[in-house]
């Protein structure tokens, strides 16, 4: 059953009465299709209404709706023969970042992203897709060897930001999140990046610094959390709305300001409620972007790469 969020109030009370009238009419002789007919389609109209006219906040609710499609859903539905790659090789291994060899539609690639968990067990274990140092580290250490092997990097960002933990900061945090940024910057293989949910902070930079930047419908990308930038300014999280207003979070402000290249369609209602067809749209955006950069050099694909970022901003 799908988890409603608190603007899905009178959508979540149709499909309550719906579900009731089902329950209703199991086992017996009662045909009520008729009466479920005309309040299916009235759910299914105000659903379309609503995310028609999402605001920012109410995206950024989306963006972590806790039954999206995370990093493992993503490669079990798109990536054949993964082989996961653990450990910085100096300290660690991180569970928040996740990476790893496979095939995306007959080609070889490395595949490199955050995994947040979809239950309170996992959410642990994987720190809520927080990358610490060590993380971030490994994701240099597979750009690398993608690198070396000249295979595509494809990364899956999901993150509400790095992990800002003494111990972190104590590692290196700051410097580990530049090195991974750099690294992605430097390339001489073809890197196509995706925001999936949250695209927070520098934690999410330093697997998004790609040739070409997919963003799901319904995700969100800033350089802080609606919530922080009200503590900042307002000294209250109570303006977070506000904040993501102003801040222009969504893929459709991004798209415009030209920080990313491309929105990938949702199915009606967010990711959630169709997993599947939200990851072969996904799939579809990553192998046409692939497609477009067979065939260039190294050199020109950092070029390319560094130009797009530095014009970002420029008027």
């Amino acid at each position: 059953m799908t988890t409603f969020l608190d603007f899905e109030k009178p959508i979540a009370e149709l499909q309550t009465r719906i579900d009731e009238l089902r329950q209703t009419a199991e086992g017996g002789a009662v045909d009520i299709d008729a009466e479920i007919a005309p309040l299916q389609a009235k759910a299914e109209k105000l659903l379309k209404d609503t995310y028609a006219r999402l605001t920012p906040w109410q995206k950024t609710q989306v963006a972590r709706h806790p039954e999206r499609p995370h990093f493992k859903h993503y490669v079990a539905g798109l990536i054949e023969e993964f082989m996961p790659l653990g450990g910085d090789r100096a300290f660690a291994d991180d569970n928040a970042i996740q990476g790893g060899l496979g095939r995306f539609r007959g080609r070889r690639v490395m595949v490199i992203g955050h995994e947040k968990g979809d239950d309170t067990a996992s959410r642990l274990k994987h720190n809520f897709g927080m990358g610490k140092p060590e993380g971030y580290r490994k994701a240099i250490r597979l750009m690398a060897l993608a690198d070396k092997f000249h295979l595509p990097v494809i990364t899956l960002v999901d993150t509400s930001g790095a992990f800002p933990g003494v111990q972190a900061e104590e590692r290196g945090q700051a410097e580990a999140i530049a090195r991974s940024t750099e690294a992605c910057l430097n390339l001489g293989v073809p890197l196509v990046a995706s925001i999936l949910g949250e695209g927070g902070s520098g934690g999410a930079i330093a697997l998004a610094a790609g040739n070409t930047v997919l963003m799901m419908e319904h995700a969100v990308y800033s350089v802080i959390s609606p919530e922080g930038c009200a503590s900042i300014l307002w000294r209250t999280a109570d303006k977070a709305a506000e904040a993501a207003e102003a801040m222009k979070v969504t893929a459709q402000h991004l798209k415009e300001l030209k920080v990313i290249d491309r929105i990938v369609s949702e199915p009606l209602g967010g990711a959630h409620r169709e997993p599947g067809a939200a990851i072969h749209a996904l799939g579809d955006a990553i192998e046409e972007s692939l497609k477009k950069l067979d065939g260039m050099s190294p050199e020109s694909l950092r070029q390319a790469r560094r130009a797009k970022f530095l014009a970002m901003g420029r008027i």
